[in-house]
């Protein structure tokens, strides 16, 4: 790795005048270039001012946090990359992948994430206290009764309460997409890139066709990997995604089968669901033990503990061991844990705050969601990206993807003026640096050469 230089002021990619002017008074924003400072294992961080509103751009300002590992060789640009979420840490991510991309894409860019306003050392949302998210997390998914739905009723409340008396009206209304979108813009301006190079994973794939719906002419080179659909409301996408998990924990079923630690009775599909389900309704009735702390796994824990499996095939194992230990023994200590590593939960019992920024801002982006008590009104709703006037963009869709179904990019791509279908056939979230030789020699050029390939099919070797 190339050796991080402290207090760098660094310019990514050829140096490229910047407008002084641009609309909105926004000029002072865009001419700004970040101090790298060294912080650890070859990383460098920084950050960048943006206005809290941007229709205010004198108004209040808030700083976005970034890291990044300077390109090996001749570097093209800035490459920035959204890990998902949404309310997922970008620094953390990036620094926790050891880059993502392959060494040829690290060669000709410096590699730059971010954590998105309202997330990680960007303005955080924060909401509930441990205790109360634990409860929170724990609330039945399935509601047996009138009584169980008032609680869920009422820790919504209490949710959208708690948001506000900590967070404030102010921030709230302003960590949507669109804004966030805005900041990318900044950001791109900022590290000296006349266009954009980006890579977004899930959610990373809705904040990048909302930025081609804003700026299609500033974009060198996008790859939307694991796509939602912009047009499509929430409910929908819901439904997809649930059937989505189902097709996911399907493919696990088959997959444990091959295995001598599967712990399902009877090695068919329909009958392995049912003793999942008998699993649900187990814990939903009587809690399984848990010998790593004092909260109960109860069946919210358990499906959550499921479905953050089926993200990775690579997970497959410990999910088979947990539901091993599960049915032996009623032991749902490591449920628990897989259950805490997709809600955030460090080992100290602090949470991240992924949980909070997920829900303020999908509650800004997606106001038709059931959101009934959130303390600002949304701001977007559904609607179709074009893009036009944008070059090529790549869409990769998998088509065992449990947590945006393939059908979402093949809705994204047909709907961009330039779409570029790259089908993964493969199981888990995302495609792209998970196992396919094909499709990461696919993007790898595109990003290099910014010639788009051709719409077409590769199978995931570990598949």
């Amino acid at each position: 790795m190339t050796p991080a230089v402290a207090g760098l002021l660094a310019v990514a990619g050829p140096a490229c005048p910047v407008k002084a002017a641009e609309p909105g008074g926004l000029g002072a924003y865009y001419q700004q270039r970040p101090a790298w400072t060294a912080c650890g294992d070859g990383y460098e961080c920084a950050d960048v001012t943006v206005p809290l509103d941007y229709a205010k751009p004198d108004g209040k300002k808030i700083k976005i946090a970034l890291t990044r590992l300077p390109a090996t060789g001749k570097k093209i640009g800035s490459l920035v990359l959204n890990f998902g979420g949404p309310g997922g840490s970008g620094v953390d991510a990036l620094k926790g992948s050891g880059a993502t991309v392959s060494p040829a894409v690290r060669e000709r860019f410096d590699i730059v994430s971010f954590d998105p306003r309202g997330v990680g050392g960007s303005s955080p949302v924060r909401c509930l206290d441990t205790v109360r998210q634990d409860t929170y997390l724990a609330l039945d998914p399935t509601p047996d009764n009138r009584a169980e739905a008032k609680r869920a009723d009422k820790w919504d409340k209490v949710f959208a309460k708690s948001c506000l008396a900590h967070s404030g009206k102010a921030l709230l209304s302003h960590v949507g997409t669109v804004d966030v979108a805005k900041d990318m813009d900044v950001l791109r301006s900022a590290l000296g890139d006349q266009r954009l190079n980006y890579l977004g994973f899930s959610y990373g794939t809705y904040l990048g066709s909302i930025y081609a719906d804003l700026f299609p002419k500033r974009i060198r080179t996008m790859v939307l990997d694991g796509a939602e659909d912009p047009s499509q409301p929430a409910a929908d996408f819901y439904a997809d995604q649930d059937r989505g998990f189902d097709v996911a924990t399907k493919s696990f079923l088959r997959d444990c089968f091959r295995s001598k630690d599967c712990p399902f009775r009877v090695h068919t599909v329909k009958a392995a669901m049912k003793q999942l389900d008998e699993l649900y309704r187990r814990a939903d009735e009587s809690p399984l033990r848990n010998d790593h702390d004092g909260r109960q796994v109860n069946e919210a824990i358990v499906r959550t503990a499921v479905n953050a499996a089926m993200y990775q095939a690579s997970s497959w194992p410990l999910l088979r061991r947990a539901l091993a230990k599960a049915y032996e023994s009623g032991d749902g200590t490591k449920l628990l844990l897989l259950a805490d590593g997709y809600n955030g939960r460090m080992p100290d019992g602090r949470y991240d705050n992924s949980l909070d920024a997920l829900m303020a801002v999908n509650c800004v982006d997606h106001p038709e969601e059931p959101c009934p008590y959130w303390p600002v009104k949304g701001t977007r709703y559904p609607k179709k990206v074009t893009a036009d006037g944008a070059p090529p963009i790549v869409v990769v869709g998998t088509t065992r993807d449990p947590a945006t179904p393939y059908k979402l990019a093949k809705a994204l791509a047909g709907q961009l003026s330039k779409g570029v279908l790259l089908t993964n056939d493969a199981d888990g979230h995302t495609g792209y640096a998970t196992g396919s030789a094909c499709l990461d020699a696919k993007v790898d050029r595109y990003l290099i050469t910014a010639v788009a390939p051709k719409p077409s099919t590769c199978t995931n070797e570990k598949a």
